[in-house]
């Protein structure tokens, strides 16, 4: 019998509420609305911001809760996922540190569309929609930004929208691990591991498909030398083919 091949996934610790001062302005720096501003001004904005922790699988709030506050990813990473009318939770994003979720909205009466779950120990940094309205108030370019970004999100949420419904199963799923490579890529002796924990559930809820489905794809691709694959774990192998698929897979 052979062994199983050890997972190459880097297993991250993050200690509940232990971000330093320097981590916790070094991430709000790289926050896209808050690029531009001092370091004085990421100083002052980080007072309004609190600090909080969670272990893998616990959930930082549900769809439909109170949209109450802005997030951002200091360590560890985090799920964004939303329960479809079949019951399913559909995966929608996994998120690093620097990025953002949760409500960019004042108004009281706002909900989550979505849900978001430690998907390894994580510390997020959290402000509440009042104190982020009153930053909007006192640095313009952070509105301005605000607007840049939302913009590209809707871009981006157009285009998995159209990747969904318009195309085939075996042009999504290699969309979709190119997309994540991208973000979550990592140079490795596997290949450009996508460095982060993906089930084939995982990857057949980001893609609108079945777990069955999703796996017997993996594996051709597997076989033609596209992917490697691991228990949890995905890298790429030639990012070319996998392009080629997108280009002419028919749909």
């Amino acid at each position: 019998m052979s062994e199983r091949r050890k997972s190459p996934i880097k297993i991250e610790e993050t200690q509940p509420q232990m971000c330093s001062v320097d981590l916790r302005l070094e991430i709000l720096g790289q926050v896209p609305f808050f690029s531009q501003l001092t370091g004085n001004q990421i100083e002052e904005i980080n007072r309004s911001f609190h600090e909080y922790g969670y272990q893998a699988g616990e959930t930082i709030y549900f769809a439909g809760d109170p949209a109450a506050r802005l997030y951002v990813v200091a360590a560890g990473k985090v799920k964004l996922m939303r329960h479809t009318s079949r019951g399913k939770d559909v995966l929608l994003d996994i998120l690093t540190p620097g990025e953002f979720f949760g409500s960019l909205s004042y108004p009281r009466d706002e909900r989550y569309p979505d849900t978001a779950q430690a998907q390894t120990s994580v510390c997020v940094l959290a402000i509440d929609a009042e104190n982020f309205h009153q930053i909007l108030k006192t640095h313009t370019e952070v509105t301005l930004q605000v607007l840049n970004v939302m913009a590209e999100r809707l871009r981006e949420a157009y285009e998995m929208v159209r990747q969904l419904s318009a195309h085939s199963v075996e042009r999504r799923i290699a969309y979709t691990l190119l997309k994540l490579a991208e973000k979550l890529g990592e140079e490795s002796d596997v290949g450009l591991l996508i460095q982060a924990p993906l089930s084939r559930d995982d990857l057949a809820e980001m893609t609108g498909t079945s777990t069955e489905t999703a796996s017997r794809i993996v594996s051709q691709f597997q076989k033609d030398g596209l992917v490697e694959t691991g228990r949890q774990w995905v890298s790429i192998a030639d990012r070319a083919g996998l392009q080629k698929v997108i280009d002419e897979a028919p749909d």
